[in-house]
C-alpha cells in the first residue's frame, strides 16, 4: 500500500510540474521560428529635455528586428542640433547634423516570450558627419598688447565615431505598442579637430569627453508583419 502511495505521489508530482520549467521553455523555445517581426520606434528624451531647458535638441528613428526572440539588430538613424553661449567666457558654438548607430540588443529573458516585457543589453557603433561655428570675444596678441585677433569659425568639417554599451527594458503597453528605456555608456574612438579648434558637442554623442552617459526613452510599434 506504501509503495502504491509513494509511486501515485511521484506520478502525480510529475502531473503538476510547472509548464515553464526551465527545460520545458527551452524545448517551446526550439520550435521558435528564427524571424519573429520587425518594429520601429522614436526616441524622445532628447525633446523632453530640451523642452525642460537642455541647450542640445535631437531625436531619432529605430528600425529593429526580432531574431528567434534572442539577438535583435538595430539601425538608429537621428539628428542632433546645439546653439549655445557660455556666460562667463561668451564663446558661442553652434552645430546640428544626422548621426547614425548601428548594433544588436540580446533578450536576457529569451526563453520567457510570456512576460509582458523584457531586459535587454547591447552594442552600437556610432558615427557623425557634421560641420560646427564657434566664436567669442576677440583675443590680445601676447607680444602686442594693442592687436586684437578676432576668435571666429565657421563651417568647420569633422567627423566622429563612438562605441556604445546598453542596458535596457522593453515593456508592452498596448497591443502593438510598447515603450522603452535604456542607459548608454558612450565611449569616444575618434573626432576630428579643426586647425585651431576642436569640436565642443558632437551629434549623437553629447559634449566631447572621452566617455558619456546618456538615458534614451523610446515609444515602439512592432508592426504587423
Amino acid at each position: 500500500m506504501s509503495s502504491f502511495i509513494f509511486c501515485y505521489g511521484t506520478a502525480y508530482a510529475q502531473e503538476q510540474k510547472p509548464k515553464n520549467d526551465k527545460e520545458t521553455l527551452k524545448k517551446e523555445y526550439a520550435k521558435t521560428p528564427f524571424y519573429q517581426g520587425s518594429s520601429v520606434g522614436v526616441e524622445v528624451a532628447g525633446v523632453i529635455g530640451h523642452a525642460l531647458g537642455s541647450d542640445p535638441i535631437s531625436s531619432e528613428v529605430l528600425l529593429q528586428c526580432n531574431l528567434k526572440n534572442r539577438f535583435m539588430p538595430a539601425l538608429e538613424i537621428g539628428y542632433a542640433k546645439m546653439d549655445v553661449t557660455n556666460d562667463d567666457s561668451e564663446m558661442h558654438y553652434n552645430t546640428s547634423a544626422p548621426y547614425f548607430r548601428v548594433g544588436m540588443d540580446y533578450n536576457v529573458f529569451y526563453l520567457k516570450p510570456y512576460l509582458p516585457g523584457y531586459l535587454y543589453v547591447g552594442l552600437r557603433y556610432g558615427f557623425s558627419s557634421f560641420s560646427y561655428d564657434v566664436n567669442g570675444p576677440d583675443m590680445k596678441d601676447p607680444n602686442y598688447g594693442d592687436i586684437t585677433i578676432p576668435y571666429s569659425y565657421t563651417g568647420i568639417k569633422s567627423k566622429a565615431q563612438w562605441a556604445e554599451l546598453v542596458i535596457g527594458i522593453k515593456v508592452k503597453i498596448f497591443k502593438g505598442f510598447c515603450m522603452g528605456w535604456s542607459v548608454r555608456y558612450k565611449k569616444r574612438v575618434s573626432a576630428e579637430n579643426g586647425e585651431n579648434t576642436e569640436p565642443w558637442y558632437i551629434p549623437g554623442y553629447g559634449e566631447n569627453n572621452t566617455s558619456n552617459f546618456n538615458l534614451n526613452y523610446n515609444l515602439i510599434y512592432n508592426l504587423p508583419f
